[in-house]
């Protein structure tokens, strides 16, 4: 009898690229300075702008004194909204248009006197040189009138509000009466943690360059997302979606900061429009910081019921944290808690509390980075209570379903994560009791926890051109934030077409090229690798048209090493059956380039997406392993060892994949030991807006970094591959944690692990 999972199953082709550890394609360019981006790009007579940042976090613009600010040599125009051009408001959300989740906030900037946060733009300054746009800027004075603010979420928490849930926003999710069964059980814990706000500091910083012809408008845009930045701004500037161009041929990291519509994007198109010159805004660390969402803070209770064997029988995982009053999203904390464990009885909930801030956003997991420090420092609590090894404990609560939906996972096998882990690392020579292990005057302790991350899989279109001469071009509006998505792209063509990958050229980076996804929700490999294979398959179904119709006709014959071909060996390459039938190339492509064509595609993707929810679970899912060593008199945390076991479906790059899981890794050092956003409560201002305080892990903080995978594909997906994107982070605070209380004895529930809370 054929099951369903079998039926979906798609086996994958045999390969000569995928699976290898091939170099990025653009990896000269990014070494030699040859790479683009997008405050690069030259344009003539182009202008500079720089921002002017309000300083109350709620109240009015009561008046701007601009005369300073206008006689510096070189200012062309200062922006406020008593000058500027009115726009039009941002679309309301809509699940059938995504393009209309761009905006970071719903604020008009410039187009109202209203104050939202500390930090918000109430004037642009235009000038010949970058050096005269801010230097004007820091001369103009602004008057308010201030209004009564909620600015710090310790305050505000007191105060939250139940997310209703949605197809983007997780509410309340839960099986069995999780407070009933936690009260019932042997075995115990019900415990607070808290996480702090965080930043987004990427490699470049948000930077945009803005031209208008007419009523033309081309933008070179730090974007993860090429398209609803152009759909964003044709709605905000009036103008057909057509006449918008959006450009970025290279992103210098993103993470989620560059996912939506910021005031520097909107603003430097503006500035175009109102002077009629190119313009380029390149923000500062500080406008970054002040102008552009990071994670919210959150306050979360995990509460777990076991029997003494360990078998759990509740699990309460709930979560209030920050959004702005002008807009932001709810921090999904609890989302991998309905999918880890194999309760009974579960209960996940999310609430938000407003704070006169700049609106939250996106950051690499967002919900899971942050919430499975929670439950996994919790898991790691209950281990202690029941004197059972913390892996043997995740183990014994492996679901065989999802917990509290019942579908079946379409791969998973954390126990096999599990147990390469603790044979890498050397698990089993671990001492459990606190303060046990030493090397010399440090105190060693060695921390685990399970990561688990759900990608999103979307749709996306693309060109593929099959030429005389045996190359192929592929096109594209991907975007490139440091990923590889072109080397993949290229491995996944030659395999699918018979081809040297050296033959594939990728374009990408432009709207004027098929519409892509966004890179985000560990999406976008996925999604543009299936529209490859569709692409490729429509074009090899024209080639057989075109053997079959030839003199003599060709038949029986597969598609092999650069053509077709018969066992006997007869048969013609590419060139040859592009130069019998007179083309130059033959081309293939996805989707469509009309608007009810793309709003079509849009209904399609969206039905696929909701049958397959109702349907599968699609876990990308891993374990950390961590050692730390901690100075007894100082508390200085060194992290001295890791090692990441993945399963992500089928790894397209080793090489490249692996990259992208010790950047998460990384990251989630940085949250577990550093990063942390204070804001000053009387004022809501940042107070470490910028890399001299606000500190991210450098190479000293860092180990070596061993990342292991189980390779197997998922049967589900084209390719069989889940997504690598963010389950790195995943986990990575929880092991961190765990390890300093294994080295010391003293658990801390608070991020990040600073010297002070560790005496």
């Amino acid at each position: 009898m054929t099951t369903a999972l079998e039926k979906n199953r798609t086996a994958p082709a045999p390969t000569k690229n995928v699976g290898r550890s091939i170099d990025r394609v653009d990896g000269i360019a990014k070494v030699s300075g040859g790479a683009r981006f997008s405050a690069e790009v030259p344009y003539a007579d182009i202008a500079h702008a720089a921002l002017v940042h309000a300083s109350i976090p709620r109240g009015r613009v009561t008046g701007i004194d601009t005369t300073a600010a206008e006689a510096v040599p070189g200012v062309l125009k200062v922006l406020t909204h008593q000058n500027a051009p009115k726009m039009i408001p941002s679309a309301k959300p809509s699940i059938m248009d995504l393009s209309t989740m761009a905006p970071g906030t719903p604020i008009n900037y410039l187009n109202t006197d209203e104050v939202h946060w500390n930090g918000q733009p109430v004037a642009v300054v235009v000038a010949e040189t970058l050096e005269a746009a801010h230097a004007a800027a820091r001369l103009v004075e602004v008057s308010y009138e201030s209004r009564p603010a909620v600015t710090d979420f310790a305050v505000a928490q007191d105060h939250p509000k139940p997310v209703k849930g949605s197809l983007i926003e997780v509410g309340e999710v839960k099986t069995g009466d999780a407070e009933q069964a936690l009260a019932a059980a042997p075995v115990a814990v019900d415990l607070r943690y808290t996480t702090p706000g965080q930043n987004h500091n990427a490699l470049e910083p948000h930077a945009t360059t803005a031209a208008w012809d007419g009523d033309r408008l081309t933008v070179h845009d730090a974007t993860q997302n090429i398209d609803w930045v152009r759909k964003h701004l044709a709605r905000r500037f009036g103008v057909p979606v057509a006449g918008v161009r959006v450009i970025a041929e290279f992103i210098g990291g993103g993470f989620g900061g560059k996912g939506s519509v910021w005031a520097g994007t909107v603003l430097t198109a503006l500035a175009a429009k109102v002077t009629g010159r190119p313009v380029r805004m390149a923000l500062t660390r500080e406008a970054v910081n002040r102008t552009v969402g990071g994670r919210a803070p959150t306050v979360q209770r995990v509460a777990l019921g076991a029997q003494r064997d360990g078998t759990l029988t509740a699990l309460v995982h709930t979560g209030v944290s920050q959004v702005g009053r002008a807009g932001g999203g709810v921090e999904p904390v609890a989302s991998q808690s309905q999918y880890l464990y194999a309760a009974p009885a579960i209960l996940v909930r999310h609430s938000t509390a407003e704070v006169d801030a700049l609106p939250n956003t996106y950051m690499r997991a967002p919900g899971e980075a942050m919430g499975s420090f929670a439950l996994e420092s919790a898991i790691d609590e209950l281990a202690v209570e029941l004197g059972l090894d913390p892996l043997e404990l995740r183990a014994r609560n492996e679901p065989e379903r999802n917990p509290t939906g019942r579908q079946r996972f379409s791969r998973r096998d954390l126990r096999a994560v599990y147990a390469r882990g603790a044979r890498e690392f050397g698990w089993s020579g671990r001492d459990p009791k606190p303060r046990s292990m030493r090397d010399g005057r440090w105190l060693v302790g060695w921390g685990v926890a399970a990561a688990l991350h759900l990608p999103v899989h979307l749709g996306g279109d693309v060109l593929v051109r099959l030429r005389a001469d045996g190359t192929v071009l592929v096109r594209s509006g991907l975007q490139e934030i440091g990923v590889g998505v072109a080397t993949v792209v290229a491995q996944v063509t030659a395999d699918a077409l018979g081809v040297p990958v050296g033959a594939v050229t990728v374009e990408l980076g432009d709207s004027e090229q098929p519409t892509a996804p966004g890179a985000a929700g560990s999406t976008q490999t996925s999604s543009a690798t299936a529209a490859v294979l569709q692409a490729c398959e429509q074009l090899k179904r024209s080639m057989l048209g075109l053997v079959r119709r030839s003199s003599p006709p060709l038949r029986d014959a597969t598609f092999t090493d650069g053509g077709l071909f018969r066992a006997d060996g007869a048969g013609r390459s590419y060139s040859e059956i592009l130069g019998d039938a007179g083309l130059p190339s033959i081309e293939a492509r996805t989707g469509s380039d009309s608007r009810l064509g793309q709003a079509a595609g849009q209904v399609r993707m969206m039905t696929r997406f909701l049958a397959d929810r109702r349907r599968w679970v699609h876990p990308a899912t891993g374990a950390h392993f961590c050692e730390v060593r901690v100075d007894p008199d100082t508390a200085e945390v060194r992290v001295t060892r890791w090692l990441g076991v993945f399963d992500v479906g089928r790894v397209l790059n080793p090489k490249l994949a692996s990259s992208q899981l010790r950047g998460g890794v990384v990251m989630g050092i940085g949250a577990a030991l550093t990063e942390e956003t204070l804001v000053d409560p009387r004022s809501g201002r940042i107070m470490n807006p910028g890399l001299g305080e606000y500190h991210v892990p450098v190479h000293a903080d860092v180990p070596r970094i061993d990342i292991g995978f189980i390779d197997e594909p998922d049967p589900t997906t084209p390719l069989g591959l889940l997504g690598v994107g963010e389950v790195g982070i995943t986990g990575v605070a929880a092991a961190v944690a765990n390890a300093v209380h294994h080295a010391t004895g003293v658990r801390v529930r608070e991020l990040p692990l600073t010297l002070d809370r560790l005496l």
